[in-house]
Order: C-alpha cells, then structure tokens, then sequence
C-alpha cells in the first residue's frame, strides 16, 4: 500500500473504511496466500487490518516520529504477521499481528530517535518504551508516602521495577534526556556567541609537530633523492615505475617494455635497492630501514 503524498487524515479514512472478516473467511484469505501465494488474498487481509496497524502507530506519535512513517512501518510489521501467519493455529489474525505490528513500530522510533543507537537488547528496549512510565508510578508512590527520592535512588527503583540492570537505566536516561541537536548551534543566545562545535578538542597534530613533520619529511625526500641519483637511467626507471607511482607496474609489463624478462627486471630491481641500502646506510641503520 502506497503511502506517499496521503495525509494522515486520509489514511485513517481509508483504513476505516475497509471490510470486517468473520474468522472463516480471514482463515481462508491466509490459507490462499500460504498454500498458493495469493496476491488478491493477501491484499485483502492486509487491507482489511490496516485500521489496526493506524490504531498502533497513533499510539507512538509522541516520540516525534511523522505519523505517516510511523503507518508505513506499521504497515510492514502487517505485511510480516500475514506472511508468517498459520490460520490452521486457530488464532485470530489481528491477535498475531498485534507482535509483529508493534515490533515494526518500536524498531523505527529507536533506530531515528538519535544518530547513537539508542538501544539493541530487550532490556533497553524495555527501558526505552517504559522507564518514563515507570518513574512516574515511583515518584507518584513515594510522594504517597511522603518519601523524597534523589536521582540515585530513583534509578535503583527503575531499574528493580522493570528488571534491568542499573547501568542500562542510567544510560537510557541520558539518551532520553534530549534528542539530537547541531554542532552549529550558538551556545547561546547572544548571535556572536561560539558554536558548540568550537567547543570540540582537535584531535590533529599541533603546529610544533606539523613543523617537524614537514622538516623530517623534507630531509628525508632528499636523502632519497641522492640515494636515486647513483642509479643508473635504466635502474632509476625501474624503481619509479615499480613502488613511486600510484598504480605500479608488473615486472612483465616493464619486460615487455624494455625488452627483458621479467626474471631480469627482478634483477635490476634488487640491484637498484641495494645500491639504495647502501646510500642509504650512510646516514643511519633506521634510515635505510624506514625506506627498503
């Protein structure tokens, strides 16, 4: 069922208008679709439970998820209860497709909550959909009872009331704090005020290590370039072509080219770098380590 372009009047509309099916026949619209990949039959299932997958998605409105995304997802966990469904179970279909409905629905609003998954396992799951529900059952018993509980405390309960561990309570409840915002965003209200960005520790190297580097990396092209300089024209071409281009060539392609083997293009490539290892050597064992 395409969605796109419907506003979420028109979907419950439509949905509303769909047919009841008595159990015989939803049994055999299942039946025709399992046994014989009826299309028309699925459609017709499917159509006719669409109101329950609107009903559903209504329920998650506000987690700020669109409501015609949070219907497209419904309508997927349907297509899934309806594909998985065994009629011969003497299960109602709306019954079954309730799971699959609601799973669909509760894997989208996690996974756009925040760009940091919010949550994989079912105690987070659990945490996600319940802990603000929660805390407000304990806050409303304490204060019942005239108790005052900090954060700690109240976390603790959570956690003991819904079964999860206390490190999953207090991380869901950062994630749940507030949702995601941009690092572009003034840090306040002042329109000259900094970025949130600028804020950011700059992880890449600082001016007095960029100035060795370029230093290091320049005497380090010149002792190269005096290593190359006692090749002969021939041994010189080997060792660009072979490891100082992006794309090196093959020893049968050089072979071909100069009119040797490739037995011998080895040849001359080992003779070049020890010629290179020995130059090289001169200034340090590191040094002609670092290059051949």
């Amino acid at each position: 069922m395409a969605l796109d372009g419907m506003t979420d009047d028109t979907l419950a509309r439509q949905a509303m208008r769909a047919e009841y099916l008595d159990a015989e026949t939803e049994a055999n619209l299942a039946r025709a679709w399992r046994d014989h990949r009826d299309e028309v039959a699925l459609h017709r299932l499917v159509s006719a439970y669409m109101r329950l997958a609107v009903s559903m998605a209504s329920k998650f409105r506000r987690y700020g998820a669109p409501m015609n995304d949070l219907i497209q997802e419904a309508s997927l966990g349907l297509m899934k209860a309806a594909d998985k469904f065994d009629p011969d179970r003497g299960v109602r279909f709306s019954t079954y497709a309730v799971w699959w409905i609601k799973a669909s629905i509760q894997e989208f609003v996690m996974r756009n909550w925040s760009m940091v998954r919010t949550g994989s396992t079912s105690s987070q799951k659990a945490l996600f959909f319940n802990m603000r529900r929660v805390q407000a059952q304990i806050l409303r018993e304490a204060q019942a009872e005239g108790e005052e509980l900090d954060g700690a405390q109240l976390r603790q309960r959570v956690a003991t009331s819904i079964g999860v561990p206390l490190a999953d309570v207090e991380m869901m409840e950062g994630r749940l704090a507030g949702s995601d915002f941009s690092l572009n965003a003034p840090q306040s209200s002042d329109e000259e005020g900094r970025e949130w960005v600028d804020a950011l520790e700059d992880d890449g190297a600082g001016p007095e290590t960029r100035v060795t580097e370029a230093h290091d990396g320049a005497l380090m092209r010149n002792w190269l370039g005096e290593a190359m300089d006692n090749l002969s024209g021939r041994e010189r071409y080997i060792v660009v072509q072979r490891r100082l281009i992006d794309a090196p060539r093959t020893l049968e392609s050089l072979g071909e080219e100069l009119g040797l083997s490739k037995e011998r293009i080895r040849q001359l490539e080992a003779q070049a770098f020890g010629k290179m290892r020995k130059s090289l050597e001169s200034r340090g064992p590191e040094v002609a380590n670092f290059f051949v």
